[in-house]
Order: structure tokens, then sequence, then C-alpha cells
């Protein structure tokens, strides 16, 4: 196998926070030795999770098995899960934020057309289904756990609280036409079939607002990882909360 050396733009920030989190678990369980030390073995994982490096690929590349690492990267993922924030930390950090928005996204998964609680019929493709609130500069704030691609934004929403805690935190919420009933606090386009002037002004101003949005899905798939998943359902999540828990530690003052 032919391996050559390219970059991951990530800041060496990320790569110390990531280091010094497999360091301490090391320390914790008492590992004397490690094929990689964990510098090398947060390297490994960044280049996975960003550049979406293959198994076979990182362990030519690191010297190692590709048992070792795969090891090696579900460690690091379980480590980076648990330090996600939940949602209402997430809407306490929000609390001092003038609005939020909140949109859904759906992250491809590599199924048969059997698999129909997958497929969603908005994409026309399988997928899964994540929620995502930014604040109004369009930074993720938190990303939900994954469902089945077919569920619908709405029934996300209030599967996972979202609309509950929205509407007891206050804070007015920008969403798409998806999020229609989902309450007062969550402003949506005006649905009609014929619009007045002023209507088609209010959706536009809307849309302006809203759209800033994108830039959180953009971050969540700027990791390359989640473009294409090819691993089980049951580790979505997991892998979903150690971006978000990479991201804000990159965008985090430390």
């Amino acid at each position: 196998m032919l391996i050559r050396r390219s970059g991951i733009d990530l800041s060496s920030c990320t790569l110390r926070f990531l280091a010094g989190q497999l360091r301490s678990r090391h320390r914790r369980q008492g590992t004397r030795w490690r094929r990689l030390p964990p510098g090398h073995q947060a390297l490994l994982v960044l280049a996975h999770l960003r550049k979406g490096d293959t198994y076979a690929q990182l362990a030519a590349g690191f010297g190692i098995g590709t048992a070792t690492a795969y090891r090696y990267i579900r460690e690091a993922i379980e480590v980076l899960s648990v330090l996600a924030p939940t949602l209402q930390q997430a809407m306490d950090e929000a609390r001092r934020k003038a609005f939020l928005i909140l949109d859904g996204t759906l992250l491809p998964i590599d199924r048969i057309a059997a698999d129909r609680p997958y497929y969603s019929g908005k994409h026309k493709r399988h997928g899964m289904n994540v929620q995502l609130i930014a604040d109004p500069h369009g930074k993720l704030l938190w990303a939900s756990p994954a469902l089945p691609g077919a569920t619908h934004d709405l029934t996300a929403a209030r599967t996972h609280g979202i609309v509950e805690v929205l509407s007891t935190t206050g804070l007015t919420t920008w969403a798409d036409r998806a999020y229609q009933a989902a309450g007062r606090d969550i402003r949506v386009p005006i649905r009609r079939r014929k619009l007045k002037r002023w209507q088609r002004r209010h959706n536009a101003t809307h849309a302006k607002i809203r759209c800033v949005g994108e830039q959180a899905v953009a971050t969540l798939k700027g990791w390359r990882v989640l473009r294409e998943l090819r691993c089980s359902t049951n580790r979505i999540t997991d892998l979903v909360r150690a971006v978000l828990t990479l991201h804000l530690a990159r965008s985090t003052p430390r």
C-alpha cells in the first residue's frame, strides 16, 4: 500500500484536547504501554473523523493493525461522547443569546431499500435524522441523538424534548415549515397558497434569519465521517456527540 502525508484542517488545540482526554483515561485505567502514545492516537482519531480515512488506511499509515486502529477510534469516541453537552446544558448556555435557530439534517447511511424506517421521503435516500440548535451567528450549540431518517423533523423535536425545553426558556427560535404547530416560541414561515405582499416580505425576512442555521449543518458535515456513514446505526449518536465535543472544544477559548 502506498502511503502519503496529508494535512488535517484542525488546530493543534483540538489535538491537545483529545490527547489530554485520552491520557487521563489511560491514567485512570492504569495503562502502562500502548502501541501509540496519546498524541499519535489522537491524530489517528482526528484523521478518521475529519477526513473519513478508513481503518485500513490509518493502520497502514501509523504502522499498526487494523483491529488496533478500530479499538483506538472506538475508545476515543467513547471518551468524547460523554463530554457532549446535554440539551439542558446547551439551553443554559443559550440564555444569553438573542434567539436560536432550529433545523434538522439527514446523515446518509448505507442501507438497502428494505430498511424503510431509515428512508427519508424528503431526501429520497436512507439516513439518520439529527436535530441541530444554533445561535444567531450559526454556531452549533447542540446536536440531538440520531433517529431513523423516516422520522419527521417535528416528531423528532418532540421526541427529544426540544419543543418543551424551548417553551420553558422563552427564547424565540426560528425554524422552517417542517415545525408548523410546534408552539408560538418557534417561528415558522407563513404557509398559504396565495400570500399577500406583507406575508411574502415576512417569509423573505424569515428565510434570511433562518439560513444562518445552515452553517451549523455545514459544521457537522464538515467532518467527513458523517457524510456517508458505514457503521451500525447504534453507533451514530456517539459519533455525532464526539464530533460536537470536538467542535465546541475547538471553538471555545482555553
